[in-house]
């Protein structure tokens, strides 16, 4: 029997890049299908975020993703651009985004064509690998074809109802919350939320008592 969860997920997140070839194993190796849930950052979410946290948990973080990454043997450059604009003068998250409303929205419609878990690993790849100008020329055209996907054929459906993708989104974000996190990578299994990239090992675990199978 095939099982099912729910991964919430975010371009912006060095974690739930730091997730992904590893779940995208997972579904190659176990009887389970992965439901892409793309949200927005948490700086996107809540713009005051990153003034309400420790001063200690930035650097903390560039120290922790770099040594995951060395460990996993994995590729890793913080973002240029990054996905989601900082003003400098004010260090605030502004509303107006350049690049993280296009890429979750064309999550959303990539998991809408099945292709969610090929979209965000090869789109991740692009952004999180050191290319340059990565949200220029043909790299995210060329990602999602390797995705299976036509890049002007994603915008086109965005374009033509963005109100659909945004409500997806926000669907997203409540179900997140409604499984009892906010964070992303989070994967939800029958209620059971597993936040962040250490918690695959339990994640699989759980799977199994439940009678995950390996693939034929």
């Amino acid at each position: 029997m095939t099982l099912n969860f729910d991964l919430f997920w975010s371009f912006r997140s060095p974690y739930s890049y730091l997730a992904t070839q590893r779940l995208v194993d997972m579904e190659k190796q176990w009887d389970l299908k992965i439901a892409v849930r793309p949200v927005y950052p948490i700086a996107v979410r809540d713009e005051a975020f990153f003034e309400k946290v420790n001063p200690l948990w930035p650097p903390y973080l560039f120290r922790d993703t770099i040594r995951i990454a060395e460990r996993l043997g994995i590729i890793y450059r913080w973002p240029n651009p990054d996905p989601v604009y900082m003003d400098p003068e004010t260090g605030r998250y502004p509303k107006q985004q350049p690049y993280i409303y296009r890429l979750t929205r064309l999550g959303v419609a990539a998991t809408e064509r099945g292709r969610g878990m090929s979209f965000i690993d090869e789109v991740s790849k692009v952004i999180w690998t050191g290319t340059e100008n990565w949200h220029q020329g043909e790299h995210l055209a060329e990602a999602a074809k390797r995705a299976g996907l036509d890049l002007a054929e994603l915008d086109a459906a965005i374009e033509a109802d963005e109100s659909h993708y945004e409500s997806a989104i926000q669907k997203n974000q409540d179900a997140l919350e409604q499984a009892g996190h906010w964070g992303v990578p989070c994967m939800v299994f029958e209620g059971e939320p597993f936040f962040g990239q250490d918690r695959l090992d339990d994640l699989l675990w759980r799977l199994q008592q439940q009678g995950l199978e390996p693939r034929s």
